[in-house]
């Protein structure tokens, strides 16, 4: 369950995907045609919408998913862990012609992961205009991904929209936006690959995240983030750039720490703090993240991000 936090808990709906994650740990990813033995096999909830509403959750938001998925028991366990983080979960929908959506994921002993994913039910989800109306008012964001079909994205985001509710979306996996979706965008979280595709130039270091930020901020966006993994991110909005330093953890697995951040972020700025606070706040939590095994039981509580030290001052860009 969730833990408490200061003040009322902020509505915050969620429309994304859910899978079951397939995760084989090995010592380094197969060369093409080579075999590997790896050390494990385990099954662990996961989907970029489901990890973020977990992540949105535990930091204390009270959470409104909306995905797909399949009849079978993949499907039965995401449903019994997203009761237990405290969910509503009344509008994912359950697809009698398909499986639940299902990912592969390699993880190596330096904690980089590869994954592939098999969208399942997540391939056919359907926006429920009427149902998401009802979660928006009074709520104080939406999150979004790309791992449903995007027509349905959009359809969610203009909803939104038109319900004064800011839309925070990460655009994973990258593909090319809509034109008609960024002018919808309140703050666009990407990593340095999707900035660097969004944007069209180079993204190696935080000066280049910021230009890309800022490139992109002109699209439509209120405000930008671009995570820079180990390095930290760097925020930009009306105010200019400031790169946050990352955290030196010892990293056991990546998996999820871009939708803890993201979670953490998004929940922080549904409770009004700045996006400065909000991106350090997201630091801390994908920095404990990365320290545990698994996506969905690495996203941490807020109680224990609280507890987490500081990360380094930001710099302006």
């Amino acid at each position: 369950m969730t833990d408490s936090a200061p003040g009322p808990a902020p509505r915050i709906a969620v429309v994304g995907s859910l899978n079951m994650d397939l995760v084989l740990q090995v010592a380094r990813a197969p060369e093409a045609g080579e075999t590997v033995l790896a050390d494990g096999l385990h099954l662990v909830p996961g989907g970029k919408g489901g990890n973020q509403a977990v992540a949105c959750a535990r930091q204390g938001a009270s959470v409104h998913l909306f995905g797909r998925l399949g009849d079978d028991g993949y499907g039965r366990t995401l449903r019994a862990a997203l009761k237990a983080d405290g969910i509503d979960h009344t509008g994912v929908q359950t697809d009698l012609g398909t499986t639940t959506g299902v990912a592969a994921i390699t993880v190596e002993a330096t904690g980089q992961n590869r994954i592939v994913v098999v969208p399942g039910a997540n391939g056919r989800f359907v926006l429920d205009a009427s149902a998401l109306d009802g979660a928006l008012h009074g709520a104080a964001g939406l999150v979004l991904q790309f791992e449903i079909p995007l027509p349905e994205v959009l359809a969610a985001a203009e909803r939104a929209h038109a319900a004064d509710c800011p839309v925070v979306l990460n655009p994973s996996p990258i593909q090319p936006l809509p034109e008609t979706l960024w002018p919808l965008l309140h703050t666009l979280v990407v990593n340095e690959v999707e900035a660097a595709a969004l944007a069209g130039v180079a993204v190696d270091t935080p000066q280049d995240a910021a230009a890309a930020a800022q490139a992109l901020r002109g699209r439509g966006p209120a405000q930008v983030v671009v995570t820079l993994g180990a390095a930290g991110a760097v925020a930009a909005d009306a105010d200019g750039c400031r790169h946050h330093p990352g955290m030196s953890v010892r990293a056991v697995d990546t998996t999820a720490a871009g939708d803890t951040f993201l979670g953490a972020l998004a929940v922080a700025l549904a409770r009004g703090e700045s996006l400065d606070a909000g991106v350090r706040h997201g630091i801390r939590a994908a920095a404990l993240c990365v320290t545990q095994h698994g996506a969905q039981p690495s996203i941490p509580t807020r109680a224990a991000v609280a507890q987490s030290p500081q990360p380094p001052d930001w710099i302006a860009l």
